[in-house]
């Protein structure tokens, strides 16, 4: 091989690599950006996670990247270890559609058309659709041709530069060494361990072919030990995982060692009196193609049945480990394999902002209990509340601030800044929280408190305060967008009554009925109410920009107050009768 053909070789391989990795940016986007959360969800027996775990890999085109999100998903407890191997199963037949895809390289039209003129033309009609048209859809359609046809130029490319190895001694007597199907098993591990993905070293092999010097009797042992080769990069992922999510990463291993095992050795038994005369012809691409698809079905066939025992395996190889008592579970669901995903990322985002959100809310909801009836219990629980909640403010934001600097879609990228803008307001009620049962510690430990008719003026403030709260949680948890139009003429309503108490409580200071620093106090806790209300409004906003109305804060809140629909009119006014018929019955 010249100099030349080296660097063919390269620029063929590097054309192959980015084709493959292009194509599966661009099936994703045409499938939908949440394809891989499906794999979370639909699971439950080890037949529908066989089918779905060969279309999402058929889809991403890697059984690797697939599994590492398998193993993101058992280290976050989404999965159990059993639904999970049917998934690693399926992967690895979704994976040989790369293999049928790249044997069109083999395949020459007749007459003028070859395969290149075909492949020519897909790249030009990719070109046309991707930078003149402005449909996403279409764009994203564009960037598939565009993808296969990089692809294929890279594949040509490879092939082209192999064949004089045809003619290479040293290359022959390789090929020679490597006949040992032991060898041969060995030098597929290797490459596809070094080049992480079994899609692509399948892909190097189809190539090789084109010299017309392998055999089956190489080609076979080989693609099964670049299936275990894949392994690799799968059990570098699980390296900081937990004790389930190595399990997970050890079950693609073993799932492919058994196959490789219970396949081969009978399969060479066979061989050895029966003669299989293919194993001598030359391999081809199909032929390979033929090879990888085979080994994988049937390997699954065999193996889908004894799943426990897979199971069991993985187990008895990765111990249960007693918890740590310093074990911080807050961010569990935020394992950085979904990085690479955006939209799982964000899903696993949200649902953590909803444990923050429990937290949060319960912290100020036991802060206004303990307002009128103080236990130091629950005081330490607040600020033990407190600390969680500014660990889920670090973590959290910590983790959308890595997904942002990936590449997002418009909407996640909106999605994104909404969690963002939500954290910040979680906290900050969790803070009130904690200033309120300040307040309550300082009337408990110098034993004063309000005086009876401030006492009722001020449960009217908190019925609303908890209403406030409670259709806050539920548009949250639910993304009840009726909820989370409610709130903003609620928190108009308790801006005027903790305006209305303020000076009720002046007055009385003014009169002697209470004491100047009872007076400082009411007026804390009136502004922490008051302040966990506009956090409320907040709160309601984001979700609300989660309909898809792409409405900003200000807009908003200057089109509810400014314009006022009729919905904003009557629930200002259903709460204004509310709340001022019960202060008026203070009086």
């Amino acid at each position: 091989m010249t100099i030349a053909n080296a660097i063919a070789l390269l620029g063929g391989l590097g054309f192959f690599l980015f084709g493959m990795s292009l194509l599966g940016d661009g099936l994703k986007r045409v499938a939908g950006s949440k394809l891989e959360n499906i794999l979370g969800k639909l699971t439950s027996t080890a037949f529908r996670g066989v089918i779905l775990g060969a279309i999402v890999t058929a889809v991403i085109q890697s059984s690797s990247a697939t599994t590492v999100m398998v193993v993101g998903f058992v280290n976050s407890g989404i999965m159990q270890l059993g639904n999970a191997i049917g998934v690693v199963m399926g992967a690895n037949i979704g994976t040989t559609a790369t293999g049928w895809i790249l044997a069109l390289a083999g395949v020459e039209g007749g007459g003028s058309f070859s395969s290149s003129t075909v492949f020519a033309f897909i790249a030009f009609v990719g070109i046309i659709l991707y930078f003149f048209c402005k449909s996403p859809a279409k764009k994203n359609v564009g960037l598939i041709m565009l993808a296969f046809s990089v692809l294929m130029s890279g594949m040509k490319s490879m092939s082209g530069a192999m064949e004089p190895l045809k003619e290479s001694q040293f290359f022959l007597n390789f090929i020679s060494a490597v006949s040992n199907p032991i060898v041969s098993i060995l030098v597929g591990v290797v490459v596809t361990a070094i080049i992480q993905s079994c899609s692509a070293s399948i892909g190097i092999l189809q190539a090789l072919s084109v010299t017309g010097v392998i055999s089956y009797d190489v080609a076979l042992p080989m693609v099964i030990g670049m299936c275990i080769g894949a392994c690799v990069p799968v059990l570098i992922s699980a390296v900081g995982a937990n004790v389930n999510g190595k399990r997970a990463a050890f079950v693609y291993l073993y799932f492919n060692l058994s196959g490789a095992i219970l396949l081969m050795i009978p399969f060479y038994i066979i061989h050895a009196f029966a003669d299989f005369s293919f194993m001598s012809a030359t391999a081809s691409y199909t032929g390979i193609a033929i090879v990888n698809t085979a080994f994988k079905v049937i390997a699954t066939a065999v193996l889908c049945p004894m799943a426990g025992l897979l199971e069991k395996l993985a187990v008895a190889t990765i111990k249960e480990k007693p918890e740590h008592a310093d074990t911080c579970p807050e961010d569990d669901l935020l394992d950085e394999r979904f990085l690479s995903y955006p939209s799982l990322a964000l899903e696993q985002s949200g649902k953590t902002l909803k444990q923050m959100a429990d937290v949060a809310f319960e912290s100020f909801e036991l802060s206004l209990e303990i307002l009128s009836t103080y236990f130091q219990d629950d005081f330490d629980r607040i600020m033990a509340w407190e600390d969680k909640a500014d660990r889920y403010e670090d973590v959290l934001g910590a983790y959308l601030v890595r997904l942002n600097a990936s590449s997002l879609t418009e909407k996640e990228t909106q999605t994104a800044a909404r969690y963002l803008t939500s954290i910040g307001n979680l906290e900050r009620i969790s803070d009130h929280a904690v200033n309120l049962a300040e307040l309550a510690k300082e009337l408990a430990d110098k034993k004063i408190s309000f005086s009876d008719r401030a006492k009722k003026e001020f449960e009217v403030c908190l019925c609303a305060a908890r209403e406030i709260v409670s259709l806050t949680k539920a548009s949250m948890e639910r993304d009840d967008f009726e909820s989370a139009r409610m709130i903003e003429p609620l928190e108009e309503v308790m801006d005027i009554i903790v305006r209305e108490l303020k000076n009720r409580h002046i007055q009385r200071v003014q009169e002697g009925v209470c004491t100047l620093e009872l007076g400082f106090i009411y007026g804390d806790c009136l502004t922490n109410i008051e302040r966990v209300a506009d956090h409320c409004s907040n709160l309601a906003i984001a979700v609300l920009e989660s309909e898809g109305s792409h409405i900003q804060s200000h807009d908003y809140l200057r089109h509810v107050k400014e314009e006022q629909t009729e919905a904003y009119r009557q629930n200002l006014s259903a709460y204004a009768a509310v709340y001022y018929d019960k202060l008026t019955a203070t009086e």
